[in-house]
């Protein structure tokens, strides 16, 4: 699943694959801005990813566009 966060005074978006199902990340997003912590995600690689709650602009969660060569009309 892949994961796009936003961050405030941020010119880019933070992408992240994660192996979450997207009931997982919005978990994960919403116990972080209501204590105030840390987002921490795993990305499929084994590397973490942590953002501080009160930077976040927005998250996005999608499947990606993986697999798609070529022309689309």
């Amino acid at each position: 699943m892949e994961v796009k966060i936003g961050i405030q005074q941020a010119p880019r978006e933070l992408v992240v694959e994660v192996d979450l199902d997207a009931d997982g990340v919005e978990k994960a997003v919403a116990e972080a801005l209501a204590s105030d912590g840390l987002v921490s995600f795993t990305d499929t690689k084994g590397r973490r990813v942590l953002v501080p709650s009160q930077r976040i602009a927005f998250v996005e969660v999608g499947t990606g566009a993986a697999g798609q060569v070529g022309f689309r009309s």
